[in-house]
């Protein structure tokens, strides 16, 4: 460990190491994520810095706080858009706030509108994609075992599932 400037001991080497990415605050498993602790302890969700939350396979980008064990994004997927099948090694939780979540988790159809939770347990296949009618906000929840973005079933990252009508050359 080494001082910084205001005498404290920092442990930027070990972290760095380890492979986190950083933020102002310290080091997060998801780049740009923010991090809590420290005297941060209440974020304003809507407004903290957009991230990807799904590279290669999803549309999903919002703002996520990564505390020591747990992370919480607050996720947006543009209506007929969303996540192709992946899978991810940390359980997760999706609480729909807006809009409507369609797709399946484990092979089981799922249909999530605003106020629905939904459960997926860690290294289960699963795909979610906003309703045509409305753009989706939702609240994930995960565990730290890994940062918020999976890795897509098939090994690629062909991009995300459109809908019919709803993607960049329809």
């Amino acid at each position: 460990m080494r001082k910084s400037s205001a005498g404290k001991s920092s442990n930027v080497g070990a972290r760095k190491r380890a492979g986190g990415q950083f933020s102002s605050r310290g080091a997060t498993k998801t780049k740009g994520a923010t991090k809590g602790g420290n005297g941060r302890y209440q974020f304003k969700l809507a407004g903290l810095k957009k991230v990807p939350a799904g590279t290669g396979y999803s549309t999903s980008h919002g703002g996520v706080v990564e505390g020591k064990r747990m992370l919480v994004g607050y996720i947006h997927k543009p209506r007929g858009t969303g996540s192709r099948m992946h899978t991810h090694k940390n359980e997760q939780f999706n609480f729909v706030v807006q809009g409507t979540l369609k797709g399946s988790v484990n092979g089981k159809r799922v249909l999530a509108p605003a106020g629905t939770l939904i459960y997926i347990p860690a290294n289960v296949p699963h795909t979610l994609v906003a309703t045509p009618e409305k753009n989706v906000i939702f609240i994930a929840i995960k565990d730290l075992s890994q940062g918020i973005i999976g890795k897509a079933v098939d090994g690629t990252m062909a991009g995300p599932l459109y809908e019919r009508g709803y993607g960049p050359r329809d």
